[in-house]
């Protein structure tokens, strides 16, 4: 594939900074981002070609999230395209470097994508589908996909520590972990282990893993993968889980409409998932409607609109693009790094 052209950018639009609310962007002359239209943005899809069917978008997507075809057309063939860009440069550049420092080194040095975003805002999705296209490029690399719940401490861990009303915030990870397993996949190292998790039980499987063994696109998806720590005070090195990562996406949108989107898929789960009796939250359909809704308003209030306030959304300044949706869930305008 080829890059897109600079005099291919069309002249993007100015959004009305008085209709920004906390969660919008906030587009002036200072900013770091140059932002888009979906519309806009769909230009620059060029010639790269529709490869999902209707079927697999089907079987690709989450739950509740309408996203189609055209969706696909107007937002991920055009980021397909320029991740396509910026996987060949960080190609080139790996094989100068090489050469500069004459190193005879053949392991490949996967490329490593991260995918932050709330609770409900619709990460899974993304991320599967831009597995499927990156995978269908004409150099058919191997991309793997691998979410942070799996180094989430157990269940029995965040009870010891008092920390089952916080798991999401960045102390319920296993940061030590996560940091191990990028060295070792920016190292090209063979079958790394990343731990599995269960959405069924609420839980990390035990002993359960997935091997991922030097691929050419490694994208992780987690609500707090942009998240930084406190910097040390006599300058010891403190790497960040976003230090590995070569792109960064955060998927954005109102906090009205997550909130939204959350309660829909929590009436979709009561009717569904949640009807296993080996589901951890079995019990929530088992009660009338108006209690369940009311306990999800709770776990919104106190759990997950807590994270999004206190954890998430800080970091969306750190991504190298924004997708922002609106209240269909479809995205509506997309903001590029430009510094």
């Amino acid at each position: 594939m080829t890059s897109p052209s600079p005099c291919s950018v069309p002249t993007t639009r100015r959004f009305d900074s008085e209709r920004d609310t906390m969660n919008q962007l906030r587009p002036d002359p200072f900013s770091p981002y140059q932002f888009y239209t979906a519309e806009q943005w769909a230009e620059f899809r060029a010639d790269t070609p529709q490869t999902l069917s209707a079927e697999e978008l089907q079987r690709l997507r989450s739950l509740n999230d309408p996203i189609d075809l055209g969706e696909v057309r107007r937002i991920y063939l055009s980021l397909s395209r320029l991740l396509s860009s910026y996987v060949e440069a960080s190609q080139r550049l790996y094989a100068q470097r090489k050469r500069f420092l004459d190193i005879d080194d053949t392991q490949k040095t996967p490329f490593i994508i991260g995918i932050a975003g709330s609770v409900a805002v619709g990460k899974s999705t993304t991320s599967r589908i831009l597995k499927e296209l990156l995978a269908r490029w004409p150099s058919s690399p191997k991309v793997d996909l691998v979410t942070t719940d799996g180094f989430l401490y157990p269940n029995a861990t965040l009870r010891d520590k008092e920390l089952m009303a916080r798991k999401g915030f960045p102390e319920s990870y296993d940061i030590g972990a996560l940091l191990r397993f990028l060295s070792w996949i920016k190292a090209g190292a063979r079958n790394v282990r990343a731990p599995l998790y269960s959405h069924l039980t609420y839980d990390v499987r035990d002993s359960e893993y997935q091997i991922v063994d030097r691929p050419d696109i490694l994208i992780v998806e987690g609500i707090n993968v942009l998240q930084v720590r406190d910097l040390p005070e006599d300058g010891k090195m403190v790497p960040f889980v976003s230090d590995f990562f070569d792109f960064s996406i955060y998927i954005d949108a109102e906090e009205a409409h997550i909130h939204d989107w959350y309660l829909e898929r929590f009436k979709l789960l009561r009717q569904t998932a949640f009807q296993n009796a080996e589901s951890f939250f079995h019990r929530y359909a088992q009660i009338g409607e108006a209690a369940a809704l009311e306990i999800a308003e709770g776990l919104w209030r106190d759990i997950n609109r807590r994270n999004l306030r206190e954890n998430i959304l800080p970091t969306r300044p750190r991504a190298d693009l924004i997708l922002r949706k609106g209240r269909d869930h479809l995205v509506e305008q997309v903001a590029l790094r430009k510094l």
